[in-house]
């Protein structure tokens, strides 16, 4: 597959994955459109790549404001053209259990898990549509095949994107030569455990990893470029990866 000149969009890029799936794509001739909110991590990260040889945009977006997601691509295709590439990729995982009644943490969840893989995949599909290619990737996890005490919204959201990205590669495939890849992680060194307020449950995720040799976030990049480069008649419709270590 020619990935020359091929524009991706990238949510949450400014930590973790996002910032790995950019550094990565951005290696392999990919320019890349990196949106997340916190711009100044935003900055350093374009500057890292384009000293490297990449290109890159820095778009301020936050994923639940439809009018911030529409204006963020549209600056993404100003600049470049097109998007070819479309990450979602931006995430929260504030785990609690359900009789803390932690109800603000539950709609922000949904807000940027849910609403935010449906209001960057609306604002890219005319592109794709137009150009009868493209290629979705939304971050689901192990959370969104099997459900875990204390999870539970967050297994929710995570069981969503895993169905909403399904029915995408039904309906978009055939139709408009449209890709579609859910990439589900176990356990990976991340910020997410960072959105926990619950004491307990913090305490026992960073027990965890005295426990299990976590993924690293290039690794989860490593598995995005895979499914990316495979030739447009093949489609990694899901990508489960885990560590060797991780029983559960």
């Amino acid at each position: 597959m020619n990935t020359q000149k091929q524009t991706a969009l990238i949510t949450g890029a400014s930590s973790g994955i996002g910032a790995a799936t950019a550094r990565k794509l951005a290696a392999e001739g990919i320019r890349v459109g990196l949106a997340a909110r916190r711009v100044d991590r935003l900055h350093g990260l374009r500057d890292e790549i384009e000293a490297a040889g990449g290109e890159a945009l820095v778009i301020e977006m936050d994923v639940t404001d439809e009018a911030s997601v529409s204006a963020g691509v549209g600056r993404l295709v100003e600049a470049y053209g097109t998007v070819d590439i479309l990450f979602n990729n931006a995430g929260l995982m504030p785990v609690s259990d359900i009789d803390s009644l932690k109800t603000t943490e539950w709609h922000r969840m949904v807000d940027v898990n849910i609403k935010g893989v449906l209001n960057t995949t609306a604002a890219v599909l005319p592109y794709m549509k137009k150009q009868h290619s493209g290629h979705i990737l939304n971050t689901s996890s192990i959370a969104g095949r099997k459900v875990f005490k204390g999870f539970t919204v967050y297994c929710a959201t995570k069981f969503a994107v895993a169905a909403f990205s399904d029915g995408l590669r039904m309906e978009l495939g055939a139709k408009h030569g449209i890709r579609v890849t859910c990439v589900q992680p176990g356990a990976v060194e991340s910020e997410l455990f960072e959105h926990i307020s619950d004491t307990n449950y913090a305490s026992a995720m960073e027990n965890l990893k005295n426990e299990t040799t976590f993924l690293k976030a290039a690794d989860i990049a490593n598995a995005v470029w895979y499914a990316v480069q495979q030739p447009p008649h093949v489609n990694v419709a899901e990508v489960f990866i885990l560590p060797t270590d991780q029983e559960w």
